[in-house]
C-alpha cells in the first residue's frame, strides 16, 4: 500500500468532470453559500467543521477519492491540506464552483435558491467598510483611526496564520446559516461514513 500524498492534488473542472463518478464531493462553503447552488451530489461540510468530520471523511476516502470544493478553490485547498495532514487523501477543484459553472458543467440549484456572496467577498466588503469608516471618522475624531489599524492588524494576522476571525463571525449571521430545510450536519456525517 502506498502512503497518502503529502500535497493534495489540484484538478481542473475538465479533469474532475471526466472522473466525477469516482468522487465523493465535499463542499466546504458555508451552509448559506451551499444552499445557493452546488455541484451535483455534493455534501456540505463547512471548513470550520472539517475536524469534526475527519473520521467520516476518512471512511469515505477509503471507499474512493474525495473532491473538495468551495467557491473559488482557496478554502477547498486549505481543507485538502488539513485532510492530507490527517492522512486523508483528497483533491481540490481549481476555480471552485465558479470555475465549474464557467466551464458549462451542471450546478444543482434548488427551486427558489438565492446565490450567496462567497465568504471571502463578504470579508473584503466588511473589512474595507470598517477601514473606510475608521479613516473618515478619524478626520473628525482622531482616535477613530485606531479602527482602521485594528482591521489592518486582523488582516495581517489572518494572512500570517491562515485563519480569519471575521469569516467565523460572518458565518454566524443568519444570512450564512443553513436554511430550515437543510440536511442536518449529523446526517451528512452518517452519509459520508456509510455511503
Amino acid at each position: 500500500m502506498t502512503p497518502p500524498p503529502t500535497v493534495p492534488a489540484r484538478l481542473t473542472a475538465a479533469e474532475a468532470s471526466a472522473r466525477y463518478a469516482e468522487f465523493t464531493v465535499v463542499d466546504v462553503r458555508t451552509p448559506g453559500e451551499y444552499a445557493g447552488g452546488r455541484l451535483p451530489g455534493a455534501l456540505n461540510v463547512p471548513l470550520d467543521r472539517l475536524g469534526e468530520a475527519a473520521s467520516a471523511l476518512a471512511a469515505a476516502a477509503a471507499r474512493g477519492p474525495l473532491l473538495i470544493v468551495c467557491a473559488s478553490g482557496a478554502r477547498s485547498a486549505r481543507g485538502c491540506e488539513q485532510l492530507v495532514a490527517l492522512g486523508v487523501e483528497a483533491a481540490t477543484l481549481e476555480g471552485g464552483t465558479g470555475g465549474w459553472a464557467a466551464a458549462g458543467l451542471p450546478v444543482e440549484r434548488p427551486a427558489g435558491a438565492v446565490a450567496r456572496w462567497p465568504m471571502d467577498r463578504q470579508v473584503r466588503l466588511v473589512a474595507g467598510a470598517l477601514v473606510l469608516v475608521g479613516f473618515l471618522a478619524g478626520l473628525a475624531w482622531p482616535p477613530a483611526h485606531w479602527l482602521s489599524g485594528l482591521v489592518g492588524a486582523g488582516l495581517f494576522f489572518s494572512g500570517a496564520t491562515g485563519t480569519c476571525g471575521m469569516a467565523v463571525l460572518l458565518g454566524r449571521l443568519p444570512y450564512n446559516r443553513p436554511p430550515k430545510d437543510a440536511r442536518p450536519f449529523e446526517e451528512t456525517l452518517a452519509r459520508l461514513a456509510s455511503a
